[in-house]
């Protein structure tokens, strides 16, 4: 009971004029209850004497009794206002910088709500009136702002409750009838809506924006992870390639010591043999001195002549002006090996860049099938896609002579625009307009195809130069071992060996279209300086089944991804 007390004290003992606590509560004749001022002063203005709340007209000015009850009850009242106002102030008592209620007389609280139309802050306390009383709930209420007379037209003294378009600014109702009579005026709330539309649309597109960027910059992280993942991987590689290439200079080092060190023994060899014999016929000679010397000096000449032929006879010797020492030269030695070595760098260097190169490449490694509605009804595609062959059933020139007239005698299949009629061509499924590509196919057992790339508008109906300048970029095989890049003119390739698997790779924005052997790790050829405007598609081309011959099929490798 007591809080409903409460409630109907609060609804009772407030004046509908001021909207305050009774002061000098008086009574009209009619039973309703006002402020004395409010009531005198209302009557004292206005033409006729109404009631405020009923409008019951008085013919002369009533007299007004002061009500003792509702007058000791307002009081109390106040009391109670003013002690829950007392107590919520300690409380809530408003910030330098927050909004505080205009009604709050010695401790100003935090204000809630502001009125448009009262051009008032009210805290909770003082709020309630405009929550309770039907009047009031009218009352535009918005939140607590500071500065209210910018709410209020400067010219009419009015509240700023409208909006017009014509001139984009806000006006009060005076304002429609005068400055802007023929304009397009609309509510504040009306105009509110639609700039709020813009701004959640604009909000929208906002947060497009942020997602947009957002992605973006996962992108450059991932690009920089993936640049990081490159620099790791090419360090790797590189540290490979110097280390093999260090290891095989030491290996030439170690080979060409040998070399020196058998060349320098063999010398010494012929030398000792040399001095040996040499030695032993000084020695020889030296015998012969000394008997020359003592039968210089004999006295028996009877001896002497007996012993003549002897003593004349030189001892066996050898011719030695001619002959020498062969001496190794070092020098010749050493250029020589230093050729060779540069040879052998230059080979393995090139073999171990383009193997660091193809492993960098083959990263972009996509899973490509054949696609049947362009395959050329003479091809045979498998089930998976992964491969194609040629048709035997019927001798390849005739195939040629009835596909040229548009005839596929065996085959039920669709004359589609997409499909090649003259030539036995396929194109992958798979259509690529930017970024990298790679692909690896195996021709094992075949004396004619062709790979590489195919722009989507290629002519698929005519016999036509399979070159870049009819949107060809590919490499082909004829004759079982003339291998030759289709550019125009045509460019033979120093292979080798028989080519068993190429690897195809495209890099759009580069305008870059190469080619490996991948088994040998050889660089085959490579469009360079291309301007790709259309999609790419992989293409195959196979020549016909001759006698037997070229019957092994076109194979996709196997789809698997080198990296994480």
């Amino acid at each position: 009971m007591a809080s409903a007390s409460s409630l109907l004290s609060e609804e009772q003992f407030l004046c509908s004029i001021c909207l305050d606590v009774f002061t000098a509560p008086v009574s009209t004749p009619c039973g309703h209850t006002y402020c004395n001022a409010c009531i005198t002063q209302h009557w004292d203005i206005a033409d006729v004497w109404k009631c405020p709340l009923c409008n019951k007209t008085f013919h002369r000015r009533p007299e007004i009794f002061v009500n003792t009850v509702i007058s000791e009850m307002a009081d109390q009242f106040r009391k109670s206002l003013q002690l829950k106002i007392n107590h919520n102030a300690k409380r809530e008592a408003a910030e330098p910088d927050e909004v505080s209620c205009d009604v709050c007389t010695d401790t100003k609280l935090k204000a809630v709500k502001s009125c448009l139309v009262c051009l008032t802050s009210y805290c909770d306390t003082h709020l309630e009136p405009h929550q309770t009383l039907a009047g009031l709930k009218r009352h535009k209420l918005i939140d607590p702002v500071k500065n209210m007379e910018d709410f209020i037209c400067k010219k009419h003294d009015r509240p700023l409750e409208l909006f017009c378009k014509t001139d984009r600014v806000c006006v009060c109702q005076f304002c429609t009838e005068s400055d802007h009579k023929l304009h397009h005026i609309v509510s504040l709330e009306e105009e509110c809506e639609g700039r709020k539309a813009e701004w959640r649309k604009t909000e929208a597109e906002v947060q497009q924006m942020i997602q947009e960027r957002q992605v973006k910059i996962q992108e450059v992280k991932r690009s920089v992870e993936l640049s990081r993942g490159d620099a790791d991987t090419v360090i790797a590689d590189s540290v490979q390639v110097f280390t093999a290439l260090i290891s095989c200079i030491e290996r030439s080092q170690a080979e060409l010591i040998d070399v020196i060190e058998e060349k320098q023994k063999t010398t010494e060899k012929q030398a000792d043999d040399f001095i040996k014999h040499l030695q032993q016929e000084v020695t020889q000679l030296q015998k012969r001195s000394s008997e020359l010397k003592q039968f210089s000096h004999t006295e028996d000449d009877l001896h002497l002549l007996q012993n003549l032929s002897s003593i004349n006879t030189p001892p066996p010797t050898k011719d030695w002006t001619k002959v020498n020492v062969h001496q190794s030269s070092p020098v010749g030695i050493l250029s020589t090996a230093v050729a060779q070595l540069e040879k052998t760098l230059s080979q393995e260097m090139k073999k171990n860049l383009i193997d660091v190169e193809l492993r960098g490449i083959q990263q972009y490694e996509v899973n490509v099938t054949l696609d049947p509605d362009t395959a050329h009804p003479c091809l045979i595609l498998s089930e998976d896609g992964k491969q194609v062959s040629s048709r035997n059933m019927i001798p390849w020139y005739v195939q040629g002579i009835l596909m040229t007239q548009g005839i596929f005698p065996l085959w039920n299949l669709p004359l589609k625009t997409e499909r090649f009629s003259k030539c036995f061509n396929v194109l992958g499924k798979q259509g690529f307009s930017s970024g990298r590509f790679y692909y690896e196919v195996q021709v094992t057992g075949k004396t004619g195809w062709s790979l590489g790339v195919a722009r989507e508008s290629i002519n698929r109906k005519n016999v036509i130069p399979l070159n870049p300048n009819n949107g060809y970029w590919t490499i082909w095989l004829r004759n079982g071992d003339e291998y030759k890049a289709a550019a125009d003119p045509a460019v033979l390739l120093p292979v080798k060996e028989k080519v068993q698997k190429v690897g195809v790779f495209v890099d759009y924005e580069e305008g870059l279209v190469s080619f490996y052997d991948v088994e040998t790790r050889v660089h085959l050829y490579s469009f360079t300086g291309c301007t790709f405007t259309e999609k790419l598609f992989p293409f195959f081309s196979l020549e016909p089944i001759d006698g037997g011959s070229n019957s092994a099929p076109l194979i996709i490798s196997p789809y698997h991804l080198r990296f994480d």
